[in-house]
């Protein structure tokens, strides 16, 4: 009895996209089996439920050995003991850290400490992420962290620099390292309507007018002449800064001033905002709460409840 063996040697590593977003999902090879048949891959592939198992596990197994070069994308470039495609590269990586918003909101403002891990099956009961899921994605935040928490310069630059990720995943990494640095306050019931997106953008703006880096290329243009620059990196509110704030206090308590004020604030967002009537009409008020709000941040409890301040006046 004679059989024949067909055989394909290469040195391209494959990957297998929807195997991979499995193993990123936190599934076991078994769970990944099913869905994959589930999917209807026997019905595609023409092969055997033995073949779609090894296959599985030997995509997993592959997974698992990238992890390592993972954790810092450039040596994915260097090495070669994978030979794998740029295009692939980027993919592998991009997909490695992209994360779940709801997760990414629940964590925002937290210290990234073994504490906060300890509590991630509740937070994984919370936003439906699988648990291995979720501590592949706060293990991403902490890396990232701790990468540009000591660098000088724009956030989003240096982790894209050092993580090899798209300026879009930069940014949004940028936000949760400010928002893990200032321990803003994020997790109170009346701040639950805010997504992960609006406090993100709430964070660039701060980053691009409160902190110092290479994102500070313009001053913010509501804050009088003569008040400081921030001197600190872009992880950083100064307190310099903070400090002057205080000075905000002459645009509500000198009505030619307040009227100045008004004029510059409705040229600049005229046309640009849905609510801009309510804002003009009650610019008074509006003002007058924003400068108190802008005066007691000298102290780290007022800079840690910036936010619960801003919803409740």
């Amino acid at each position: 009895m004679s059989s024949e063996l067909d055989i394909f040697v290469g040195n391209t590593t494959l990957i297998d996209e929807e195997v991979y977003q499995l193993w990123l999902d936190g599934h076991s090879v078994a769970e990944a089996v099913a869905r994959r048949l589930r999917g209807g891959v026997l019905e595609r592939s023409g092969t055997s439920l033995g073949v779609l198992q090894s296959d599985t596990r030997d995509h997993f197994r592959t997974f698992q050995m990238l992890e390592r070069l993972l954790h810092a994308p450039p040596r994915l470039l260097q090495q070669l003991l994978f030979q794998i495609p740029p295009s692939r590269q980027a993919m592998l990586v991009q997909r490695y850290y992209a994360f779940d918003p709801g997760l990414a909101r629940e964590l925002l403002g937290r210290k990234l400490s073994k504490g906060t891990k300890k509590e991630l099956d509740e937070v994984s009961a919370r936003t439906g992420v699988t648990i291995r899921s979720c501590r592949r994605q706060f293990d991403n935040f902490k890396r990232v962290f701790k990468a540009v928490e000591e660098l000088r310069g724009p956030l989003a630059d240096n982790i894209q620099q050092l993580f090899l990720l798209p300026p879009p995943l930069a940014r949004d990494y940028a936000a949760i390292v400010f928002f893990a640095s200032s321990r803003f306050e994020t997790g109170k019931r009346r701040l639950q309507f805010l997504s992960f997106a609006d406090l993100a953008a709430c964070a660039q703006h701060m980053m691009e007018h409160w902190t110092q880096g290479a994102l500070v290329s313009n001053w913010c243009p509501l804050v009088p002449t003569g008040l400081a620059a921030p001197e600190a990196a872009d992880g950083d509110l100064p307190k310099s800064f903070l400090q002057d704030l205080k000075e905000l206090k002459v645009l509500v308590g000198d009505k030619e001033l307040l009227d100045q004020h008004k004029s510059l604030v409705c040229s600049a967002l005229r046309g640009k905002i849905s609510v801009y009537n309510e804002m003009e009409t009650n610019f008074k008020a509006l003002s007058r709460a924003l400068v108190n709000v802008g005066g007691k941040l000298t102290h780290a409890r007022d800079v840690r409840d910036f936010f619960v301040e801003l919803v409740e006046k």
